[in-house]
């Protein structure tokens, strides 16, 4: 609220001519006096059932002047367009276009209606009164811009029949959603549905989706049919909104599109953001691959030209969680088992550290007993032993073990291909980088590197020489006592010469 918008606040409910002035003026003049005693009037308390957050001015323009750079849109639409501040802004920046509010608090309707009525809009903005949700749009020419700020409305507040709406929507294009998601994720889903290829959206709304399990339905269509094109995420430290203590993260989209990258970054202020172009471009394969989109706007040091995050060259997973090394990690002797199901394996962080450059063969390595799903394939002796083994395990109580109970056959590990490069990741020490020559296996005391494209014994060398030399503990997330861990999306936040520079061998 400005400081010309406090003073318009009533002290009581008489209205005067003069206070009916000056408030016209200021929206003329391209205020929102009617939003600032709003929010005066009825508490962040009351104004909670219906989600409703003010935006900043600032943010406001950043968004807007984004959408100016898209291209003239034929229409606007604000979902819970509250008293129209996006409306009002886009409005005037698109002096042709029709704009639609879409308000279900009765006198946010008002409020909207009364701005629109100021500005001399009434020949081309409508308010429609309801649920966005139940909107439908006739067919026009040319596009569609989405703009605004979803109501942020918890999962517990929204009725029983919307959330079936949601997960019955999502299933039909192919997704899985939450009943637990807040409403700006229905809003999303809402925009996907009511828009048409070549529509353009800017949303505002709390950064949780980037991260929760309900958001992945947002992860999902932002990959598959609402076009994500960008994604700038508040520093969680700064409030974006006056009225509501919650995080800030802006989404850019262009609808029917399935982007092969999208751009993202994070900003220090909301004065930070600007025209919304800046950010690192991240490929489609990691944020699909993803459930945790924070890590990837997570600031790192400048990358130099010729350079790219490790995840660009390579995924990075864990190796295997066997749920009783005991019983799955092994040395062979006395071992009666078929010798297919045996597989020599890194089991132990140090023997990576010992094995210097390159781990050229599996002498003392134990093996992991990781069977297939089905057993059939056995027979005879091979069969049989097995079998005994199988037995012994289970009157052990392996089988009831949480990790063994969620497998589709509780014996079976699912060990991971071998990982041309294997690396460790908690220690006191930089991580080791080991090029696995051998083809050995991995448990979860290792993570695995396998490029997303095919890459030539010397290519991999040259990467694994850089990652041994370059590494340093800073780069990991450190815990009391001075132990360091990378996890794998940390890992591949690593800065490594780019597939050019690899070919080329100079790398300074």
């Amino acid at each position: 609220m400005t400081a010309d918008e406090a003073a318009l606040v009533p002290s009581d409910v008489a209205v005067s001519a003069r206070l009916i002035d000056e408030v016209r003026g200021l929206i003329e003049d391209g205020g929102d006096p009617l939003g600032a005693m709003y929010c005066s009037i009825r508490s962040r308390e009351d104004r909670r059932p219906l989600g409703q957050t003010y935006t900043p001015a600032p943010i406001v323009e950043a968004m807007v002047k984004w959408a100016r750079q898209q291209g003239e849109p034929a229409r606007i639409v604000d979902p819970g367009s509250g008293s129209g501040r996006y409306l009002l802004a886009a409005a005037a920046a698109f002096p042709e276009a029709e704009v639609i509010a879409v308000e279900v608090d009765p006198l946010s309707a008002l409020m909207v209606r009364a701005n629109i009525a100021v500005r001399g809009l009434g020949d081309r903005a409508s308010v429609y009164f309801g649920d966005y949700r139940s909107l439908s749009l006739p067919e026009i020419d040319g596009s569609t811009l989405f703009i605004g700020n979803p109501p942020y409305v918890r999962h517990h507040q929204i009725e029983s029949e919307w959330k079936a709406w949601l997960t019955r929507t999502a299933k039909a294009r192919g997704f899985k959603a939450s009943a637990l998601a807040g409403l700006h994720v229905h809003f999303f889903l809402a925009t996907a549905e009511l828009g048409r290829p070549g529509d353009r959206g800017a949303f505002i709304t709390s950064s949780e989706w980037l991260d929760v399990n309900y958001g992945s339905l947002v992860r999902q269509l932002l990959l598959d049919g609402l076009g994500g094109e960008s994604l700038h995420v508040i520093d969680p430290k700064v409030e974006p909104f006056a009225d509501a203590t919650t995080t800030g993260a802006i989404t850019t989209f262009k609808i029917g599109s399935a982007p092969t990258s999208m751009r993202v970054r994070r900003v220090d202020e909301v004065s930070d953001l600007g025209n919304l172009a800046g950010g690192r471009k991240i490929g489609r394969e990691r944020l699909a691959e993803s459930n945790r989109w924070s890590v990837l706007t997570r600031v790192t040091p400048k990358v130099p030209a010729g350079y790219v995050e490790l995840g660009e060259l390579c995924r990075v997973h864990r190796g295997a969680v066997t749920g009783s090394n005991a019983t799955w990690v092994k040395t062979r002797d006395g071992l009666s088992l078929p010798e297919r199901v045996l597989f020599p394996s890194v089991t132990k962080a140090k023997e990576l550290f010992g094995a210097g450059e390159q781990l050229s063969d599996t002498v003392g390595l134990r093996v992991v007993i990781d069977l297939p799903t089905e057993l059939d394939e056995f027979e005879g002796d091979e069969r049989k032993g097995i079998d005994r083994f199988l037995r012994a395990a289970k009157s052990d109580g392996v089988h009831e073990g949480y990790i063994a109970s969620k497998r589709r056959a509780w014996w079976s590990v699912g060990l991971r291909a071998p990982a041309p490069i294997l690396a460790t990741y908690m220690a006191r020490r930089p991580p080791a980088f080991v090029r696995n020559l051998a083809g050995a296996r991995h448990i979860n005391i290792a993570h695995g590197l396998y490029p997303r494209q095919e890459l030539s014994n010397e290519l991999l060398d040259r990467l694994g020489d850089y990652l041994r030399t370059r590494v340093s503990l800073d780069q990991g997330r450190v815990y009391a006592g001075g132990l360091t861990k990378f996890e794998p999306k940390e890992m591949e936040r690593i800065v490594v010469p780019g597939l050019e520079l690899l070919q080329s061998g100079v790398i300074e």
